[in-house]
């Protein structure tokens, strides 16, 4: 679960059959504090990337800007490659199950609350039905 701030404009793309696939960075912040002794430690930023498929790819490249602030549900996912000078990198992305826009829209934009609804009741949806497998 990670809650932040988009940091640049999100991509999408459409891949086999039509499937929407985005992607965005999003920074979660650390706020500093001050010890007891006085010494004072920083904000602390973190970058992820994080993936987010079919119908919440969508409603990403309708209403989802830089600066917005994001609540994001979903896993981890580790992968590696190796770059063009054949030196092995390692790539972790949080692939998005879950996304809840938390910036405050004016009025005119009552269309992204009711497009945000019913995504997240056909998720709720597909959700219920996996957890009728469920012995709890």
């Amino acid at each position: 679960m990670l809650i932040g701030n988009v940091g640049q404009e999100p991509e999408v793309r459409y891949v086999d059959q039509g499937v929407a696939v985005a992607r965005l960075r999003l920074a979660t912040t650390e706020r500093g504090y001050t010890l007891q002794n006085g010494t004072q430690v920083p904000d602390h930023t973190d970058w992820h990337n994080v993936i987010l498929w079919r119908r919440l790819a969508e409603i990403v490249e309708k209403y989802v800007h830089k600066g917005d602030k994001l609540y994001i549900e979903g896993r981890i996912r580790y992968s590696t490659y190796d770059n063009k000078q054949g030196q092995r990198q390692y790539m972790t992305e949080i692939w998005a199950e879950n996304m809840e826009m938390l910036t405050p829209r004016s009025q005119s934009s009552a269309s992204a609350e009711s497009a945000r609804s019913s995504a997240s009741a056909e998720s709720s949806q597909s959700s219920v039905e996996t957890s009728k497998d469920l012995p709890f």
